[in-house]
């Protein structure tokens, strides 16, 4: 919501915009000095980690060997899930390898005629 707030604000003003939203200007307002999180600071740098690998990788990476050769090879212990969390949130994905397999007839079945 503050992000709402952010980009209208020049036009209607705080006060406004938090009468019409169910949140009270001073939220609005703590929430903005609040320093950031732990969680979000360590984000950002396994961020700026996990996307030197994928690239160092040919971009070719999945979350799973990302995430072993964080903890493994580099020794930054992290969760797998909070690779796959990040991964999703930088728009990241591995190659996918296999045969690709056609679940559905491209045709109606029946006689050729």
């Amino acid at each position: 919501m503050t992000a709402y707030v952010d980009e209208h604000k020049d036009r209607f003003g705080v006060e406004p915009i938090c009468r019409q939203l169910p949140i009270a200007p001073s939220t609005y307002y703590d929430v903005k000095q609040r320093s950031p999180s732990a969680r979000s600071l360590r984000d950002e740098k396994l961020k700026e980690e996990i996307r030197r690998v994928h690239v160092s990788n040919f971009d070719v990476y999945g979350a799973r060997k990302v995430w072993r050769q964080l903890n493994r090879d580099e020794k930054i212990p992290v969760a797998r899930c909070t690779i796959e969390r990040l991964m999703r949130e930088l728009d990241l994905v591995g190659i996918i390898r296999g045969k690709h397999r056609i679940t559905q007839a491209t045709e109606p079945p029946g006689n050729p005629g």
